[in-house]
C-alpha cells in the first residue's frame, strides 16, 4: 500500500489530478512496459529509458550485469517514472491547449535481485508479459546468461499519480471565439508481426502473436 503523500510525492500544481491509491498506481504501471529511472551519477543526474514490469508490490527492470548505468542505481535513491499520452487538447487558446495523460512517479532505494531463482521466475514474467507462452517456447536460459543479466527492484511505497483528461478548460471570455475545441484521443496498439527471414521452415507464427 502507498504510503501518504511524502514531501516528495505531495502534488503542487493541479493537486486535484493527483492520486495515491495502489489500485491507481497500478493501473498506470501496468498498461505499458516502458518507464524513466533517474539517479545521480558521478555527482550528476541522469535518467535512462528501459522496461519494467510490476509483481506484487514491486517494480522490475532490467539489464547487463556490466551496465555502470544499474551499478550506479544499485542501493541508491531512484526515481522511476511510467507515463501515457492519452490525446491532444485543443482550446479557443494556445495558452489552454494541453494533453491528456496517466503518470505514475516511484521514489525509493532500488535493490538488486541476488536470489537467482527469484531472479529467473521475474525475468521470465517479464517475457510472458509480453506474449503469455513465450518462455516455453525460448532455448533455456543459461546459468552464464543469467549471470550476466542483472534484475533491479523497487517498492511501491512513496509514489504518486496524476491524470488529466477530458476536453479544454477555456476561458469564459473565450468562449465564443469561432474555433473548434475538444480533444483527439490516442492510444498504442500493436501492429501484425513480421517474421524473421531466417525462420526454420514450417515453422507458424505463435498463437499468442496472433492474438
Amino acid at each position: 500500500m502507498a504510503k501518504a503523500p511524502s514531501k516528495r510525492t505531495q502534488l503542487k500544481r493541479l493537486h486535484k489530478r493527483g492520486s495515491y491509491d495502489r489500485p491507481s498506481l497500478d493501473a498506470i504501471l501496468d498498461a505499458s512496459m516502458f518507464c524513466h529511472v533517474a539517479y545521480m551519477r558521478d555527482e550528476k543526474p541522469s535518467i535512462t529509458p528501459t522496461m519494467h514490469w510490476r509483481t506484487g508490490d514491486h517494480v522490475y527492470w532490467h539489464g547487463s550485469a556490466a551496465s555502470s548505468a544499474l551499478r550506479a542505481q544499485t542501493s541508491m535513491d531512484v526515481s522511476l517514472c511510467v507515463t501515457h499520452i492519452d490525446g491532444f487538447v485543443f482550446a479557443r487558446s494556445a495558452i489552454n491547449h494541453s494533453v491528456n495523460y496517466r503518470c505514475a512517479i516511484l521514489y525509493g532505494e532500488a535493490h538488486k535481485v541476488t536470489d537467482l531463482d527469484v531472479k529467473e521466475a521475474e525475468l521470465k514474467r517479464m517475457v510472458d508479459l509480453i506474449a503469455p507462452g513465450r518462455w516455453e517456447d525460448l532455448r533455456p536460459m543459461t546459468s552464464q546468461e543469467l549471470k550476466a543479466t542483472s534484475v533491479l527492484s523497487l517498492s511501491i511505497d512513496e509514489a504518486s499519480a496524476k491524470v488529466r483528461e477530458g476536453g479544454p478548460v477555456d476561458d469564459l471570455g473565450d468562449m465564443e471565439h469561432p474555433v473548434w475545441a475538444g480533444h483527439q484521443p490516442m492510444r498504442m496498439i500493436r501492429g501484425t508481426p513480421i517474421a524473421d527471414p531466417a525462420n526454420l521452415a514450417g515453422l507458424n507464427m505463435p498463437d499468442y502473436l496472433k492474438e
